[in-house]
């Protein structure tokens, strides 16, 4: 077995049958499919059920909700292939991606993470963006990471060795999770690599928690990054102003004291006044000038 699928289940009877139909129809004999169905109480198990019914290269368990991590823990307990990648049951993947991506870590078998393209808020339109890659190894992670590798963790553009969730698993109760775990995954790796072959289809999603983020789902974001923040050695004043921007969030949402360290990078109008009035002032400056732009737009 060399590539397992893992599709956790929730609540999704609106999009899991297109989810279902763009990958069933790829799995040949090198594949199998793991899909948890994780406490659901709409039709979405017997949608799951029926679309599997008499296939010996899928499995479907049931478990008491405990969120997408609990659900991707649960498949990476169950995988047998010597990679595993994830599929959201709202989004689907592209006709021939999994064909393509197995024929790059045939070709290439020192590859641990193989991460490939996705449209990303995919049905939104002032979101949707290709997110697009070379094909080439990654040789240092420090520069992928800093130059934009923070700005797409989503776990489920990308192909891992299994052997990697060894030790790490989805943080359970935690969103954001793929922030929190995608740089754990990096360092274990000893070759990281890009395709441009492949698509997956990261689709605007209103109703879920990343679009609906607030204070305590904000805040898990930023700790995701601070948690890993000493692998990265010196930052770059792009990658810390990207900290400072959620930082900015949380206080708007939550008010609470500013917890990001005061770093002493700049090179931006926005982290120069950042070193001449501090961060708890720039938070307060930020929402000034989001309540008023509001009051003129009301």
């Amino acid at each position: 077995m060399l590539l397992s699928i893992i599709i956790p289940i929730y609540n999704v009877e609106d999009t899991l049958r297109r989810c279902l139909m763009s990958v069933l129809p790829q799995v040949d004999d090198t594949m199998e499919v793991v899909l948890i169905d994780d406490g659901s109480t709409d039709s979405s198990a017997l949608i799951a059920e029926e679309m599997i019914q008499n296939r010996t290269d899928c499995t479907l368990i049931h478990q008491t909700n405990g969120g997408l991590s609990a659900a991707r823990n649960a498949g990476i307990e169950l995988a047998k292939g010597e990679f595993i990648t994830f599929v959201d049951s709202d989004d689907f993947v592209a006709d021939g991606t999994y064909k393509d991506l197995v024929a790059v870590l045939t070709a290439h078998p020192t590859y641990d993470i193989l991460e490939y393209p996705a449209l990303v808020h995919y049905g939104s339109k002032s979101k949707e963006h290709l997110l697009t890659f070379p094909d080439t190894v990654i040789n240092d992670i420090r520069d992928y990471w800093l130059a934009g590798g923070h700005r797409h963790t989503y776990a489920c553009n990308k192909v891992f060795r299994r052997e990697l969730f060894n030790e790490i698993r989805f943080p359970v109760g935690k969103v954001f999770e793929d922030t929190f775990t995608y740089p754990n995954l990096l360092q274990r790796a000893k070759t990281v690599a890009t395709t441009s072959k492949g698509l997956y289809y990261y689709c605007q999603n209103d109703k879920g928690i990343t679009a609906r983020a607030k204070g305590k789902e904000l805040n898990n974001l930023l700790e995701a990054h601070l948690t890993h923040l000493h692998l990265w050695g010196d930052l770059t004043p792009a990658y810390y102003q990207a900290l400072v921007n959620i930082q900015m969030d949380v206080y708007e949402a939550t008010h609470a004291d500013p917890i990001l360290p005061l770093l002493p990078y700049k090179g931006t109008l926005k982290l120069s006044i950042l070193h001449l009035i501090g961060l708890k002032r720039l938070c307060q400056l930020n929402q000034f000038i989001h309540r008023m732009m509001r009051r003129n737009h009301s």
